[in-house]
């Protein structure tokens, strides 16, 4: 399927890997259709990209990169929701930010993609230990970086 972007223009998306999130993300529930668009191959950042809205994308990363230690509790009904049966096919995605003179990931919204169905969820985790601000790199004077 073609995808209009406003980033990429139109790439061609292979339909395994659409991403639904029927309650879509926070803030943004009428979106509900997204893939994954890896800008370079050796990167550690991705974009989120909306199949309904080819303005709405955001970087995402795997926290595991980051945070080594990085767990997101996920409730057996939300695992039943997602239909995973094993937590080996979940992946995990966090939302990277700009804020200051760094980026950010949200490990409090991790998004969870039963990575068989494309079926997916942001979970609200209450654990006060993560934040919705970790800091994870600290640019440099100059340095221009991409914000959903």
């Amino acid at each position: 399927m073609n995808v209009h972007t406003t980033r990429f223009g139109t790439v061609e998306v292979d339909e395994q890997r659409v991403i639904n999130l029927p309650a879509g993300l926070l803030g943004f529930s009428s979106y509900q259709r997204y893939t994954l668009l890896q800008p370079d191959e050796e990167g550690v950042f991705f974009w989120f990209q909306s199949l309904d809205a080819p303005e709405l994308a955001f970087v995402v990363t795997d926290p595991s990169l980051w945070i080594p230690d990085y767990q997101a509790t996920i409730r057996p009904e939300q695992m039943q929701d997602l239909g995973l049966e094993r937590l080996d096919d979940a992946q995990i995605m966090v939302i990277v930010n700009r804020y200051g003179d760094a980026l950010t990931t949200n490990l409090q919204g991790p998004i969870v993609i039963n990575v068989r169905s494309g079926l997916a969820v942001q979970l609200v985790l209450a654990e006060k230990r993560w934040t919705t601000r970790h800091e994870i790199v600290r640019l440099e004077a100059g340095v221009q970086a991409a914000s959903a």
